[in-house]
This record gives structure tokens, sequence and C-alpha cells, in this order.
């Protein structure tokens, strides 16, 4: 099989997984994310996952950098509806709490200038750093669908795993389930 033709199956994949509909200008190929590996080579991830990117702006982003805060590790694209609606929440959830900060990694095949614009229609606070659909961050599974967003608590383990849309209540229930600090009333 074609790479090509994994790419489309992937992409119909992490649809039927999760996300909503495709753009209708997108072609299935141009936003076909390909798993790295099939499911059953996967190894074991690391309690304490390491993540270093490089983000649109071109600055070094390293999770070891935020250890002492919780952190969003968000993987979208585009193209998924749900990450889209998420979007706004992630970021307000980013601006208002100095405890937690959200990345956004985009999986996709996209480039950086197309990846700018897009954030110019959908803007966001927080780090955004396009990630190769065949080489993923390494202590992180796969995406078998999107959104996939990872919760790390501040000493850097992962605390949850998210595979759907998360919302920032979702999100600070977590924190506050697993002894961070609760959700303020507001």
């Amino acid at each position: 099989m074609t790479k090509r033709a994994m790419a489309w199956l992937a992409a119909a994949a992490l649809a039927l997984a999760g996300c909503g509909e495709r753009a209708p200008e997108q072609e299935p190929a141009a936003a076909a994310p390909a798993p790295a590996a099939p499911p059953q080579a996967e190894a074991a991830k690391p309690e304490r996952p390491a993540l270093r990117v490089t983000t649109l702006d071109g600055k070094p982003w390293d999770l070891a950098d935020r250890r002492g805060k919780w952190v969003v590790v968000n993987f979208w694209a585009t193209w998924c509806s749900p990450c889209l609606k998420e979007m706004p929440e992630l970021s307000a959830l980013d601006a208002m709490h100095e405890h937690i900060e959200v990345v956004g990694l985009a999986y996709e095949e996209i480039d950086a200038g197309a990846m700018r614009a897009f954030l110019q229609e959908h803007p966001v606070v927080y780090p955004v750093a396009i990630v190769d659909v065949y080489a993923p961050p390494a202590d992180f599974d796969t995406p078998r669908g999107l959104p996939m967003t990872y919760l790390i608590a501040p000493d850097g383990r992962v605390a949850k795993r998210f595979l759907g849309p998360v919302t920032a209540a979702d999100l600070e229930n977590a924190i506050a389930a697993a002894g961070g600090p609760a959700a303020e009333a507001g």
C-alpha cells in the first residue's frame, strides 16, 4: 500500500474515532496523519514523558522546563471540528490560571505559513507546534483519534489522558482530583 493510501486510511480512521467533519477545502491526503507504528509495536511509555518541540514562533518548548505547573498537552488538527471547539476554552484556561500551561501540538501535514494563517482566524494564547505525523513525540502514544489531550502533573508524570473533546471544567476537575488546586468559583 502506498504512503498516500495509508495516509488517507489513517485520516478516515481519525475522523471516525472522534473528529467531526473535515473542512471541505481539505483533500483527504493533506490532513492524513498516519500512525508511526502499528499498535502492537508501540513500547510502554514513560511515567514522566519528555517533550521538546519548536513552536511556530521559532522558540524551543520543553516540558521539563514546566515542572511545578500543570501542563495540558493537546494533540489537534485544523480539520477536526471538536478540536476547534475546544481551542477557546483551552486558551482561556491557560490565560486564567498561573499554575496551568497549555501547548497545542498540531498533528497534521501542514506548513508553518498555513498554520499561522489558520491561527490568525482562530487565535489562542498558548504556544502551538506542528508535529510530524510520521514521527510523533516518542514519549506519547500515537493519537488514535483527535483531539487527544494529556494532563501532566507538576512532578512531570501523566495524571490523566482524554480522548475526544475536553473542557476547561474537565481539566480543572482532573487537577483537583489529582490533588491540585480546585477550580475557583466564578
